[in-house]
């Protein structure tokens, strides 16, 4: 028989991960609501458009990263390559345009055709949040201190926020003449990208990894000293928050975010345990537009990386969650016993006890066997004898102890021990 493989740059994740992935998932269940924060889901494939007027043309996600198809009816779609274009594209149908706040957050797939690297797949995992509707330097900097206390609660210790401002739009030419200014004279020194950058879209070299730019960039000039006033001051205003929430941060003036909606705050988890590809979360405030509309919609939200996520736990060592109690195994002597345990096990789930039967004639060491496969907490075992007393033996698997009991009193025993893990 043939074995097939996932798409390059995919991954299976079987039972016995899911508790590491159920504890990132359960966290922001659990923390984002204290923000006032709901789950929103959206489709995982969207019209190629709302990609292309949300996160922009000239961004490195558009034009090299996303599956792009074609469907039956001619219509361009687009798997999602990250979650906040598709959210904005749903919070349209509310009065969010109104200045109505709207607090969501998701969780799920994103897809990225690009070259896979530590962390990073082509079909990848998000947890985000998005708050649409109003602009305020105090929702940006309660939405990194809820972000940090995500991480917290993760055990993710270490971390490191990096902020910035990329100002509104009124800032951007003045900020952009002084740095295109600047390349220019270093154009010859710089990758192939980003010679390009320099008239396409310069605050891409910021964002640029190549070592040869990296000098290059770290003597860039103050841009942010161009700003106005106001987006000063609503930046300062942004740090002094943060300082009186008790988050650590760090002004990093290299930091752009690599996707052009951007306005106001930008921001970035890192993480020492993640080596050179050391991202963990990110996000910032924003103007969105999306198809057919003329106004943008405004939000601040960030998102982060599962599998990201995960390596980090895994390089801090953190404990994986303990895990659940197995199940209860019905071994089954002959037929008559086999159908009281049908009955049994029809009976102990409903009462929400996990159950696993054997329903083919077979040996009892085989089914003990099969017991320990599926990690099983008891073996309960019927036979032609227990029939006719009215009993069974109830075996606990990690002690080796064995009883004799009633159906009313395996009943009681299972539901006490299985009630109190729920």
């Amino acid at each position: 028989m043939a074995k097939f493989s996932p798409p390059p740059g995919t991954a299976d994740i079987f039972p016995e991960e899911m508790p590491l992935w159920y504890r990132l998932e359960d966290t922001a269940r659990r923390i984002f609501p204290l923000y006032g924060y709901g789950e929103l889901r959206t489709p995982v494939f969207e019209y190629t458009e709302v990609f292309k007027r949300g996160i922009g043309d000239e961004t490195e996600v558009v034009q090299k990263e996303m599956y792009t198809f074609e469907d039956r009816g001619g219509r361009s779609l687009t798997l999602r390559p990250e979650g906040t274009a598709g959210v904005m594209r749903a919070l349209l149908n509310t009065d969010v345009m109104n200045g109505n706040e709207k607090r969501v957050f998701y969780i799920g797939p994103m897809f990225r055709g690009e070259r896979p690297a530590a962390g990073r797949r082509r079909q990848f995992h998000q947890v985000g949040v998005e708050n649409a509707g109003r602009v305020a330097p105090e929702l940006d900097a309660e939405c990194m201190a809820m972000m940090m206390q995500y991480l917290e609660d993760l055990e993710i210790n270490g971390a490191k926020l990096l902020i910035n401002t990329r100002g509104v739009q009124a800032d951007r030419k003045p900020a952009e003449k002084v740095l295109r200014e600047y390349f220019r004279k270093h154009i010859a020194e710089m990758c192939d990208d980003c010679k390009t950058r320099v008239e396409r879209n310069v605050w891409r070299i910021l964002d640029c990894k190549q070592p040869g730019c990296g000098g290059i960039v770290k003597q860039a000039p103050d841009y942010v000293s161009t700003y106005t006033a106001e987006s000063r001051a609503y930046f300062d205003t942004v740090c002094g928050l943060l300082t009186a929430f008790g988050v650590d941060f760090e002004i990093d003036k290299q930091l752009v975010r690599g996707l052009d909606y951007y306005a106001h705050t930008v921001f970035e988890v890192i993480h020492p345990g993640l080596g050179a590809q050391n991202a963990i979360a990110g996000g910032g405030r924003y103007e969105l537009y999306l198809p057919e509309n003329s106004k943008p919609i405004i939000g601040v939200g960030f998102a982060a990386g599962l599998e990201r996520l995960l390596m980090v736990q895994e390089a801090l060592k953190v404990a994986a969650p303990a895990p659940a109690r197995g199940p209860v195994f019905l071994i089954s002597m002959g037929n008559a016993a086999r159908a009281f345990n049908m009955e049994l096990a029809h009976e102990l789930r409903s009462r929400g006890i996990p159950v696993v039967i054997e329903v083919e004639e077979k040996s009892m060491k085989a089914q003990m066997r099969a017991a320990n496969r599926v990690n099983a907490a008891f073996a309960v075992i019927c036979g032609g004898e227990e029939l006719e007393k009215g009993r069974v033996v109830c075996k606990d698997m990690r002690e080796g102890s064995q009883n004799e009991i009633s159906r009313s009193e395996l009943n009681s025993f299972l539901g006490k021990i299985y009630k109190t893990e729920v």
